[in-house]
This record gives C-alpha cells, structure tokens and sequence, in this order.
C-alpha cells in the first residue's frame, strides 16, 4: 500500500455533482461541486433531462477539480462513479441518444401492458398481489415508451439506467454495475443478475436481454477512461472505474453499515431506512431486497419517497417569514426553522403526520395518502414542523421494525446520512423516537466514501469491503435517546401511528374511486 495514493469518487446526484479525491484513510483530500437542474417538466407531472446535459455538468465538475487540484492527477489510482437511481436514457449504437432520459421523480403512467399469462396472473392474484403488480408495470418507463414512443423502441439499442450511459461515455462499453440495477426491469434481485427467460418479469418489463448492458459485480473492474473521456473530462486516460453502485446503497456504506445490526437511515428526497445483510430478506412478501455495494449482499429498504421533501414543502407553503427573516439576516432559512422544534414539546401537543404525500408500491400502498389528525387551538407552524419530523421517524420506525423482524437481526443503531441528518435537533427526534443511539458519520459525502470503499478493494488496497470500511469510516458524534422524551413518543407511535394507516385506508380508498386521484 502506497499511503500518497489516491480514490476519486463521482457522485451526481439530485441536484449537483461532487468530485471527490480520498486517501485511504477516507479522508476528503480535495472536492468540487456543480449545480444542477437535474430534471424539467414538459408536462404535468413529467421528469424529463437531457442525458448530455448530465455528461457536460460531469465534465464541467471535473475538469474544474483537476484545473484546481494538477498535482493529484498522477496520485489518483482508481475512479467509480454513483448516482441517483432510476434515470432510464435511450441509446442508438453509434451512441446517439434518441430522447431525453426519463429522470426517477417522474410520475406518467401507462394503462396498456402485456398480460402475464393467466396462471402467472391467477397465482398473483391468490396472494394479493396482482394491484401491486400492475402498478409496477404502470410505472415502467418502457411499458410508456412502448405505449407512446413505439418509433424509440424501435430504434433503441441500449436500455440504461443513467449510471450505465456516464459509464459508456468514460469508458465506450456498454456496462454497468449490478448494485445500480433500481428500477422497473427484468433483474433478479436474489441472483444479482437479469432475470432466467422464464421469469414473469420480461412480460412485464419487455426488454429484449441484449439491449441491456453487461453487469458487472461491486469492486470489479467496469473499464478505463477512454482518450476521448480523458480529453473531455481531464481525467487521467486509463484511469480504471471500478463498479460501486446507486446512491442510496453507496450512502448506507459510507456511513459505515456493514452488518444488518446497523441501520443506514437516508434523510434525503426520498427519505429511506436500510441495512447490508447476507441473507435475502423481503420486508414486504414478494417485494425483494436492493443489490448491495458489498459483493454477495443484499440492502433491503424501506422508502418514504416525499421524504425530507416534506420540509421544502413546508419551506414553500408555511415558512415565507423564516426565508425572508433569513435573507435580511443573511443567513440559510433551516437555522431559523430549526428554532420551531424549540417551541415546541415532544408530541407536538397531539400533532400527528403520516408522511404518504406520494404513494409507494406495496409501502404503504398505491392508494396511501398524508393525513395529519389531533389539531387543536395551541396549534401552530411549529407544530406542524416538528410533526413533520416527528412523523418521518414514525414511518422510519415502522420500516425498520419490519426489517427487524424479517431479518430476525436486532438493530442496535442508526447510522445517518442526506441532508437532512445536518440538522441535530432532528437527529435527537430521531434518538427519542427510536430510543436508539444515532450516529453521525465525520463526513457529509457519504455516497462519494462509500464508493470510494468500493473502488479501494477493487485496487486491492484492503481484502474486503469490511476491512476498507473499518478503516475509511469514522464517526464525528453519537446521540443518545433523552430518557425523558422516550415515553410520550413510544406511547404516541404505539396508541396512534401505528394505527392511523388502517384506519384511514377505507377513506384513502374511497377519496381515490371519487377523485381519481392517486391515479388508478
């Protein structure tokens, strides 16, 4: 081991992309961020973005960090790159693409799939399953595409989540890493790979296996960076990319979960509870686990997918004073919202949030909707902030006893990352509602470390994704449960969350038959 050498992580996320070099201490040696727009709507409801557009950003952000950083160049051994999940772009052979990339917020669906097979269909069916079923066929891009753009189909060489088209672009090979497979495809969760071509699936995701790209397994070698990439982006030509895989399994990693005792809680967009275990656990019957970045494990989740997005809603539409406070002030606005969970005690006096304000697949189902309950005169905005925090670990909560109880593994801490884990007030919500220590790791960019994990093993620098990540990840603080918030949050998760969602689900059921709305 050479301790000058160096790991560069590319992280192109939501709405920027971060260059960042590691030594093998996992310490942050140099970084460069670029904004983005990561998507724009032509329509209602639509995500769309020019693949190109990310490539440029990602160039711009490179070539930025090596003006900045020439004397790293020759010390930089290794790359991988991870990014934002469920960004399907459309490839002609020659490389061309042929329309914008649906980007993973959008939210257009289909009404027209491919049946099934009436046994396949009549087993779904016994066990309740079939609803979900065709929501996902709904939400897949492809069944869209084949319904509204058949002319794209037809042309389309290669099916790629973005990570395999920034791949293609650094290293002209149409791969991609097994544990950045999220989305609705033909890809067999418990075997790593694409689906035997027996599999329900490829009916009803129909993507012909040789328009997708090859796989390769975390810490492998995906390929080098092309003359063409290096002039382009700077990097240094023949720079290996080892594969690491999707944000979310990079972020889990980074903050240093490497067992299913630890739980990576994400308080991001989507906000998300996970754990890296050996054993292939569905939380939900038939709903199957995310691929890890550790090779040969598995990252069963659980998503809120309006997640911390409930506190730029509540930003827009309830905190127009703490922006303007904050701009004459010169300062960010969450340091004054911060201020509200102060005025307010544990409970929020009876203030209850279900955090649904977009529906999931089978969690908490497709026709799920938010629902607040127990307002009262001595409620305010800072109540309705703090039940917004409140409600989130709730529903984190309840996830993670799932997983706790599927996997037959005792959690014994929360290991967080995303931006909303800057806040330590919300990490000691977090502390109290779970009554479990919460662990803060000593870097925000934990997406970009766990990457670097990943690419460290692939250059042989340690054994194992365990040994890296023992060695690269460190902690900066642990926040215990306050022994005298624990009660009166157990009490309300138990007697009231836990038992909103059945109760209210005929109503959610009933306002979706009149309103239409979520969509059937």
């Amino acid at each position: 081991m050479v301790v000058s050498d160096l790991l560069l992580s590319i992280d192109v996320g939501t709405q920027s992309i971060r260059t960042i070099c590691f030594d093998l201490d996992g310490s942050i040696v140099a970084l460069e961020k670029t904004q983005i727009q990561s998507y724009y709507s032509p329509k209602p409801g639509w995500a769309e973005q020019n693949p190109e557009y990310f490539w440029k950003k990602l160039s711009d952000c490179t070539n930025a960090f090596f003006y900045k950083n020439k004397e790293l160049s020759d010390k930089i051994k290794g790359l991988s790159i991870t990014t934002q999940r469920s960004t399907l772009v459309n490839i002609e052979k020659n490389g061309n693409i042929l329309r914008p990339a649906i980007v993973w917020p959008d939210q257009r669906r289909t009404k027209k799939y491919r049946s099934l097979g009436y046994i396949t269909e009549l087993g779904f069916r016994l066990i309740n399953m079939m609803e979900t079923v065709r929501f996902a066929q709904s939400e897949a891009e492809i069944n869209w595409l084949i319904e509204n753009e058949p002319e794209i189909v037809e042309k389309t060489h290669k099916f790629l989540f973005l990570s395999g088209y920034l791949i293609y672009k650094l290293t002209g090979l149409f791969r991609d890493s097994s544990a950045s497979q999220v989305g609705y495809i033909p890809f067999d969760y418990k075997r790593f790979g694409w689906c035997k071509a027996s599999n329900w699936k490829w009916k009803a995701f129909p993507v012909p296996k040789d328009q997708l790209p090859k796989l390769v397994k975390p810490t492998e070698i995906l390929g080098t960076v092309s003359h063409r990439a290096a002039v382009e982006t700077s990097l240094p030509e023949n720079l290996p990319i080892i594969a690491s895989g999707a944000d979310k399994a990079c972020e889990i990693l980074g903050a240093g979960c490497k067992n299913p005792n630890s739980v990576g809680l994400s308080f991001g967009t989507t906000t998300t509870a996970s754990v890296n275990t050996a054993k292939y656990i569905e939380i939900i019957p038939f709903i199957p686990p995310y691929p890890s970045v550790i090779p040969g494990m598995y990252s069963p989740e659980i998503q809120i997918y309006r997640g911390f997005w409930l506190v730029s809603w509540f930003k827009r539409e309830f905190g127009v004073k703490e922006v303007m406070d904050a701009k004459l002030n010169g300062m960010e606005p969450e340091m004054l919202f911060e201020n509200l969970l102060d005025q307010v005690p544990p409970g929020s006096n009876g203030l209850i949030l279900q955090p649904f304000w977009s529906p999931g697949v089978k969690i908490p189902g497709p026709e799920a909707k938010g629902a607040i309950i127990g307002f009262g005169e001595v409620h305010t905005r800072a109540h309705l902030y703090r039940a917004i925090i409140e409600g989130l670990c709730y529903a984190l909560k309840d996830g993670v006893n799932k997983i706790e109880r599927r996997g037959g593994n005792k959690i014994v801490e929360l290991r967080v990352s995303g931006g909303g884990s800057q806040s330590r007030k919300a990490l000691q919500i977090t502390a109290d509602i779970f009554n479990l220590p919460v662990i803060k790791p000593s870097i925000f960019e934990t997406a970009s470390l766990g990457a670097a994990i990943d690419t460290s093993v692939g250059l042989k620098y340690f054994l194992d994704v365990q040994t890296a990540s023992k060695a690269m990840t460190h902690d900066s603080e642990t926040i215990l449960p306050d022994k005298k918030n624990i009660s009166v949050y157990d009490d309300l998760y138990r007697a009231v969350y836990k038992k909103m969602y059945a109760r209210l689900k005929p109503f959610y059921h009933s306002i979706r038959r009149i309103t239409n709305y979520p969509e059937y």
